[in-house]
Protein backbone atom coordinates (compact mmCIF):
# COMPACT_ATOMS: atom_id res chain seq x y z
CA UNK A 1 0.00 0.00 0.00
CA UNK A 2 2.67 2.49 0.77
CA UNK A 3 4.37 1.84 -3.04
CA UNK A 4 0.89 2.96 -4.35
CA UNK A 5 0.34 6.01 -2.33
CA UNK A 6 4.08 6.97 -3.30
CA UNK A 7 3.50 6.06 -6.87
CA UNK A 8 0.54 9.34 -6.89
CA UNK A 9 2.95 11.27 -5.67
CA UNK A 10 4.87 11.03 -9.12
CA UNK A 11 4.09 14.30 -11.25
CA UNK A 12 5.33 12.59 -13.93
CA UNK A 13 3.33 9.58 -14.02
CA UNK A 14 0.92 8.98 -16.61
CA UNK A 15 -2.51 8.71 -15.74
CA UNK A 16 -5.67 7.59 -18.31
CA UNK A 17 -8.61 10.11 -18.66
CA UNK A 18 -11.72 8.74 -17.70
CA UNK A 19 -13.81 10.62 -20.67
CA UNK A 20 -11.03 9.34 -23.47
CA UNK A 21 -9.42 6.51 -22.86
CA UNK A 22 -6.80 7.53 -25.85
CA UNK A 23 -6.06 10.11 -23.11
CA UNK A 24 -2.05 9.95 -21.21
CA UNK A 25 -1.77 12.92 -18.85
CA UNK A 26 0.80 13.54 -16.21
CA UNK A 27 -0.08 13.31 -12.60
CA UNK A 28 0.67 16.94 -11.99
CA UNK A 29 -1.78 17.61 -15.09
CA UNK A 30 -4.24 15.95 -14.82
CA UNK A 31 -6.83 17.80 -12.19
CA UNK A 32 -6.88 20.64 -14.88
CA UNK A 33 -7.19 18.20 -17.99
CA UNK A 34 -10.09 16.82 -16.26
CA UNK A 35 -11.72 20.11 -15.90
CA UNK A 36 -11.62 20.36 -19.74
CA UNK A 37 -11.82 16.49 -21.07
CA UNK A 38 -15.19 16.80 -18.85
CA UNK A 39 -16.71 20.06 -20.89
CA UNK A 40 -15.53 18.00 -24.10
CA UNK A 41 -17.28 15.28 -23.35
CA UNK A 42 -20.81 15.46 -21.84
CA UNK A 43 -22.36 12.35 -23.00
CA UNK A 44 -19.53 10.41 -20.42
CA UNK A 45 -19.31 13.40 -17.87
CA UNK A 46 -23.27 12.33 -16.76
CA UNK A 47 -22.58 8.95 -16.33
CA UNK A 48 -19.52 9.47 -13.88
CA UNK A 49 -19.77 10.55 -10.49
CA UNK A 50 -17.08 12.59 -8.72
CA UNK A 51 -15.45 10.57 -5.60
CA UNK A 52 -16.13 12.98 -2.59
CA UNK A 53 -12.84 12.60 -0.86
CA UNK A 54 -10.68 12.97 -4.12
CA UNK A 55 -11.75 14.58 -6.86
CA UNK A 56 -9.17 13.15 -9.59
CA UNK A 57 -11.34 9.84 -9.12
CA UNK A 58 -14.17 9.31 -11.57
CA UNK A 59 -16.03 6.59 -11.20
CA UNK A 60 -19.48 5.24 -12.91
CA UNK A 61 -22.18 6.44 -11.06
CA UNK A 62 -23.18 2.56 -10.38
CA UNK A 63 -20.83 2.39 -8.71
CA UNK A 64 -20.32 5.28 -6.61
CA UNK A 65 -21.19 4.09 -2.89
CA UNK A 66 -18.93 0.86 -3.09
CA UNK A 67 -16.01 3.52 -4.34
CA UNK A 68 -16.69 5.76 -1.25
CA UNK A 69 -16.60 2.74 0.97
CA UNK A 70 -13.61 1.71 -0.09
CA UNK A 71 -11.70 4.58 -1.13
CA UNK A 72 -8.07 4.79 -0.20
CA UNK A 73 -8.17 8.84 0.30
CA UNK A 74 -11.00 8.29 2.72
CA UNK A 75 -8.78 7.31 5.59
CA UNK A 76 -6.52 10.77 4.98
CA UNK A 77 -9.89 12.33 5.27
CA UNK A 78 -10.81 10.63 8.65
CA UNK A 79 -7.74 11.15 10.13
CA UNK A 80 -7.53 14.73 9.27
CA UNK A 81 -11.29 15.34 10.75
CA UNK A 82 -9.73 12.99 14.13
CA UNK A 83 -7.20 15.40 14.96
CA UNK A 84 -8.98 18.05 13.98
CA UNK A 85 -11.41 17.32 16.70
CA UNK A 86 -8.79 16.63 19.29
CA UNK A 87 -6.94 19.77 18.38
CA UNK A 88 -10.02 21.93 18.61
CA UNK A 89 -10.91 20.54 22.00
CA UNK A 90 -7.81 21.50 23.62
CA UNK A 91 -8.22 24.97 22.42
CA UNK A 92 -11.09 25.59 24.19
CA UNK A 93 -10.30 23.98 27.21
CA UNK A 94 -7.24 26.75 27.51
CA UNK A 95 -8.12 29.70 29.55
CA UNK A 96 -7.16 33.04 27.77
CA UNK A 97 -4.94 34.90 29.98
CA UNK A 98 -5.43 38.49 27.93
CA UNK A 99 -6.16 41.32 30.38
CA UNK A 100 -7.88 44.55 29.37
CA UNK A 101 -4.68 47.30 29.28
CA UNK A 102 -5.29 50.26 31.84
CA UNK A 103 -6.90 53.35 29.57
CA UNK A 104 -6.84 56.96 31.53
CA UNK A 105 -8.01 58.66 28.44
CA UNK A 106 -11.97 59.93 28.86
CA UNK A 107 -12.87 61.73 25.17
CA UNK A 108 -16.03 63.16 27.02
CA UNK A 109 -14.06 65.03 29.42
CA UNK A 110 -11.06 66.23 26.46
CA UNK A 111 -14.49 67.89 24.44
CA UNK A 112 -15.48 69.60 26.98
CA UNK A 113 -12.19 71.19 28.26
CA UNK A 114 -11.10 72.42 24.96
CA UNK A 115 -10.31 75.87 24.49
CA UNK A 116 -10.29 76.74 20.60
CA UNK A 117 -13.43 76.40 18.90
CA UNK A 118 -13.63 73.06 16.82
CA UNK A 119 -12.78 73.16 12.92
CA UNK A 120 -16.09 72.74 10.81
CA UNK A 121 -16.30 73.02 7.13
CA UNK A 122 -18.27 75.40 5.64
CA UNK A 123 -19.02 77.77 8.10
CA UNK A 124 -17.75 80.92 10.08
CA UNK A 125 -19.46 82.00 12.92
CA UNK A 126 -20.18 80.74 16.41
CA UNK A 127 -22.20 81.64 19.14
CA UNK A 128 -20.03 82.90 22.31
CA UNK A 129 -19.92 79.71 23.98
CA UNK A 130 -17.32 77.62 23.34
CA UNK A 131 -19.13 73.99 24.54
CA UNK A 132 -19.77 71.64 21.91
CA UNK A 133 -23.75 72.09 22.35
CA UNK A 134 -23.75 75.36 21.59
CA UNK A 135 -22.12 75.46 18.45
CA UNK A 136 -24.90 77.31 16.55
CA UNK A 137 -24.15 78.39 12.70
CA UNK A 138 -24.99 81.87 12.62
CA UNK A 139 -23.93 82.67 8.86
CA UNK A 140 -22.81 80.19 6.04
CA UNK A 141 -19.64 82.15 4.40
CA UNK A 142 -18.83 80.70 0.14
CA UNK A 143 -14.71 80.21 1.01
CA UNK A 144 -14.20 81.44 -3.01
CA UNK A 145 -13.76 84.78 -3.73
CA UNK A 146 -16.29 87.26 -4.77
CA UNK A 147 -16.80 87.37 -8.61
CA UNK A 148 -15.91 83.64 -8.55
CA UNK A 149 -18.23 80.70 -8.84
CA UNK A 150 -18.60 76.41 -8.79
CA UNK A 151 -17.89 75.01 -12.42
CA UNK A 152 -21.92 74.18 -14.17
CA UNK A 153 -19.80 71.47 -15.83
CA UNK A 154 -17.02 69.75 -15.80
CA UNK A 155 -13.88 70.67 -18.11
CA UNK A 156 -13.75 67.81 -20.21
CA UNK A 157 -16.39 65.81 -21.89
CA UNK A 158 -16.77 62.09 -20.94
CA UNK A 159 -16.84 59.76 -23.92
CA UNK A 160 -20.09 57.96 -22.95
CA UNK A 161 -21.94 61.46 -21.99
CA UNK A 162 -20.88 62.70 -25.88
CA UNK A 163 -25.11 63.27 -27.21
CA UNK A 164 -23.74 65.10 -30.52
Amino acid sequence: KEKTYLDTLDPEKLLQCPYDKNHQIRACRFPYHLIKCRKNHPDVANKLATCPFNARHQVPRAEISHHISSCDDKSCIEQDVVNQTRSLGQETMAESTWRCPPCDEDWDKDLWEQTSTPFVWGTANYCGNNSPASNIVMEHKSNLASGMRVPKSLPYVLPWKNSK
